[in-house]
């Protein structure tokens, strides 16, 4: 495939899942004082699995961590798990400053960006309990896209952290597993391969911190986590390359975890989240072998 080619159908692919109209949530619920420290909520619906409370699927959308790229595009991919019998509580956070199109839209917030993960998931069951009382708190997946997938696999691998980190816990999370999707996985590979522009360094806060702050932000510094783990990518995804996946798969595998790593053929970046490709049927199946 030419170069030609490969950008104009990434093109299209990313119109197709960032030109859906939002998804108004169930009910949404703050767990901070900060206005984009929220959870929306969505009921199950649909015939789901083999029955009894509907399993929690948290979704962190993506975005490279930049501003401009809130929960709102990703609220299609969580309805689309609500039909499939899902109880869905997607998760919006800090991210950096500036405006989509203005060229100057910084990658995440330090550390803002992981006081909101770490404080949203801490606070989760209570609020599942409270907004969505048809599900199961303990059987809950983790699932996130692209910078979502760094924050998911970050978030399950908080017990690892070092001993000095705000946001480390004394054991695993209570979670059934992770689907990290197209995920930014490994910082230091992404910021190799320059990937959204930068975006891993300057979630560090540039390359002044991007060593010494590795350790507290880096999946790929943080295994084994223990808890189930897969990763779906996309062989042709130009924003998010397999390699760093693989990267991630590779060090979970030195470490003497086993991390599942599912390849789709002809996916880009985008279809793992937009209803209407295949690719996210295939993401959807993947949450519900984990958390059924």
């Amino acid at each position: 495939m030419s170069d030609d080619v490969a950008a104009a159908r990434a093109a299209a692919e990313e119109q197709s899942a960032l030109t859906r109209r939002p998804v108004a949530p169930d009910a949404t619920a703050a767990y901070g004082d900060d206005p984009d420290q929220l959870i929306d909520f969505y009921a199950p619906r649909g015939p789901g699995g083999p029955g009894g409370p509907a399993p929690v699927v948290v979704v962190l959308h993506g975005g490279a961590w930049r501003g401009p790229y809130d929960r709102r595009h990703i609220s299609p991919f969580a309805a689309f798990l609500a039909g499939r019998g899902f109880a869905v509580a997607s998760v919006e956070y800090r991210r950096g400053p500036g405006e989509r199109g203005g060229g100057d839209a910084v990658a995440g917030r330090w550390p803002d960006t992981l006081d909101d993960v770490a404080a949203a998931l801490d606070a989760l069951d209570g609020l599942v309990r409270a907004h969505l009382p048809g599900a199961d708190p303990r059987r809950t997946v983790l699932t996130g896209h692209s910078a979502g997938g760094h924050l998911a696999l970050w978030a399950a691998a908080r017990h690892l952290l070092p001993a000095d980190a705000p946001w480390r816990t004394d054991g695993p999370a209570p979670l059934r597993g992770v689907v990290a999707l197209a995920p930014i996985a490994d910082l230091a590979v992404a910021d190799a391969l320059g990937v959204c522009d930068g975006a891993a360094r300057q979630l560090l806060g540039g390359s002044e911190h991007f060593a010494e702050r590795r350790p507290y932000a880096d999946p790929a510094l943080l295994l084994p986590t223990g808890i189930a783990t897969t990763l779906v990518q996309g062989r042709t995804d130009t924003d998010v390359p397999q390699a760093v996946a693989e990267s991630y798969a590779d060090a979970a595998a030195k470490a003497g975890e086993v991390v599942g790593l599912t390849l789709l053929e002809d996916v880009g970046h985008f279809p793992l989240i937009d209803p209407a490709a295949d690719a996210c049927a295939v993401v959807a199946e993947e949450i519900a072998q984990l958390a059924w």
